[in-house]
């Protein structure tokens, strides 16, 4: 179906020879002979374009476009008009109607119309449903953001989460690989099953293979009981493997089966165990890196690295970080059962501006720690730990042997900072300036900027 029209024209003749045109190609069509009976359609159904005449019996089609206005109805409309009564159109034009024609109209003009305002209809449900996206993805089960980096990543979970393909985490120390693992598994059908996760590199090789695969008692000095491993325990849910770099090399051939074959082997065991699990994986150092150098198998990291997700460190998505920073405040002022702080305009600025090589991690430390030691109400840039506090981004310095940026670039530049520091709200940008909206808008256009981009 190409679209949803209703068609009001009390000639009999004349609404089923245009509704004749507009089905053969691909239209949905409903008439009415007036206006009263053209509002009770309306009520019951959502219509793509709305094609009325003006002159009908019991409700013209000025008093249609009055009570469309009157109730909210944002369907666009095409008047008909006669010959000889243009002045009519332009009255009809100026009550809220999208366009009209002259009658009788000619059927290729009548479809050209119908299909333009379609297709801007849609275009429109989708903008909009894609603002709606992108105030609810502010937030994503516990992960919070709504950075373009953090809506892709929002995406993909969506896509996965139903099955149980084999996914690979990447990213920095601190990035939140494991809560986005969880976030995967509670997203999914299996969220009431078991969720394990398991550091690869804080064990030795032996006590890995325990855990990993499980033993059988007397399978090694201290074995004095049959031992699932996490592979078995998690069967049926998610297993999360932190560090499977560190897996050394003799047990990658091992644990390439069970990911694999979806079979395990324990430690004394003589035949294989199935286990019906999705294994998620993660590592904080270059993969393909290790595969060059030998340290890690090719085919261990192909099967590993179905689907991708890297997580950017914080400081590539700093949009994020004052979201970040209100819901670890909430978090905090929980846990420590006390009103919630209030960061002061610098002190959020230096939080941005700072490097953070510890990503999220560190953030939510730096938090805690002004929960502990800091007892006021409000947060300045004076009670951030030394490294944030002296934290300043440096000045633009020129050469004065080189060449200098123009005064409408440094211009153009200030804007667009205060209008991404503003989030795109131009009375935010206006103040952060000190200039009047007006003035604003006039520069806007003259660098011709938009919302900062």
């Amino acid at each position: 179906m190409r679209g949803h029209l209703l068609l009001v024209e009390d000639e009999a003749n004349m609404a089923k020879m245009q509704a004749r045109i507009l089905q053969r190609h691909g239209y949905t069509v409903e008439a009415a002979g007036h206006g009263q009976d053209a509002l009770r359609l309306l009520g019951q159904t959502n219509f793509d374009v709305v094609i009325t005449d003006l002159k009908m019996p019991v409700m013209d089609g000025m008093q249609l476009l009055s009570a469309m206005q009157t109730r909210a109805y944002e369907c666009p409309v095409i008047v008909l008009t006669g010959y000889g009564t243009i002045e009519s159109a332009v009255a009809a034009m100026q009550s809220g109607a999208a366009d009209y024609l002259t009658k009788p109209c000619n059927p290729d003009e009548l479809l050209l119309k119908v299909e333009k305002l379609v297709e801007t209809r849609r275009l429109r449900q989708e903008v909009s449903q894609l603002r709606h996206e992108v105030r609810r993805y502010k937030r994503f089960g516990e992960l919070i953001g709504h950075s373009a980096a953090m809506r892709h990543l929002y995406a993909t979970i969506g896509s996965i989460s139903g099955n149980k393909s084999t996914v690979l985490i990447t990213g920095e120390s601190g990035t939140g690989k494991e809560l986005v693992a969880r976030t995967i598994h509670l997203k999914g059908p299996w969220a009431d099953q078991p969720f394990l996760a398991l550091n690869c590199g804080a064990m030795s090789e032996t006590l890995l293979d325990s855990q990993l695969f499980g033993h059988k008692r007397g399978a090694f000095t201290g074995a004095i009981a049959d031992h699932d491993g996490v592979f078995q325990a998690a069967s049926g849910g998610t297993l999360f493997l932190d560090e499977v770099a560190e897996i050394p090399l003799p047990l990658q051939v091992k644990f390439l089966r069970a990911v694999q074959e979806r079979e395990v082997t324990p430690l004394g065991a003589s035949r294989p165990i199935k286990v019906g699990v999705r294994i998620i994986a993660a590592s904080n150092t270059n993969l393909e890196q290790a595969v060059a150098t030998g340290t890690f198998r090719k085919d261990l990291f192909y099967r590993l690295n179905v689907v991708p997700i890297h997580l950017p460190p914080l400081k590539e998505r700093r949009d994020d970080i004052p979201l970040l920073v209100d819901h670890l405040v909430a978090v905090f002022s929980a846990a420590y059962k006390v009103q919630p702080k209030r960061l002061t305009t610098e002190a959020l600025d230096k939080l941005v501006a700072y490097a953070w090589p510890g990503n999220v991690r560190e953030l939510q430390n730096v938090i805690e720690r002004l929960f502990a030691l800091h007892h006021g109400q409000e947060i300045t840039a004076a009670d951030l730990p030394a490294p944030i506090s002296g934290f300043t981004q440096a000045d633009p310095h020129f050469d004065v042997w080189a060449d200098f940026p123009s005064l409408a670039s440094m211009e153009r530049s200030l804007i667009s900072a205060a209008l991404r520091r503003g989030n795109g709200n131009k009375n935010e940008a206006a103040r952060l300036l000190k200039i009047d909206r007006q003035r604003l808008y006039r520069k806007m256009e003259k660098y011709r900027l938009e919302n900062g981009d």
